[in-house]
C-alpha cells in the first residue's frame, strides 16, 4: 500500500502538506501527494511542470516564482490549473518544495 510505504519511511509534512525535508522527495512521494491534491493521473505534462520546478530549486536553492515556471514550461495559468487543481501550490507540493512564493 502506497500510504503505508510513505509513512513507514517517516515522511514529514508541514501543516499545509508540504514536505519538511526536500531530500525525502521521490516518485512514490509524488504519487501519494498527487492523490492528496486531486490529481487522478500523472501525465507527461505534469512531469514537465514538476521537473521544471524541481530543477529550478536545485539550481538556485529557492522556489521559483510561478510566472517564471510558466514561462519556462510554456504553460498558461489555465493549463496549470487544469493539471493541478490547487494551482501552483499543488505543483510545488508534488515537486517536494517548501511553500512557494505568491503567484
Amino acid at each position: 500500500m502506497l500510504t503505508k510505504e510513505i509513512y513507514e519511511k517517516g515522511l514529514k509534512l508541514d501543516e499545509d502538506g508540504y514536505l519538511k525535508d526536500v531530500d525525502d522527495w521521490n516518485i512514490k512521494v509524488v504519487e501519494y501527494l498527487a492523490k492528496v491534491e486531486g490529481v487522478k493521473k500523472l501525465t507527461a505534462d505534469h512531469w514537465k511542470f514538476i521537473t521544471a520546478i524541481r530543477f529550478y530549486y536545485e539550481k538556485n536553492g529557492v522556489s521559483p516564482l510561478c510566472r517564471d515556471i510558466l514561462k519556462e514550461t510554456g504553460f498558461t495559468k489555465k493549463d496549470m490549473y487544469r493539471l493541478f487543481p490547487t494551482g501552483h501550490r499543488g505543483a510545488y507540493k508534488l515537486a517536494g518544495l517548501p511553500k512557494p512564493p505568491e503567484c
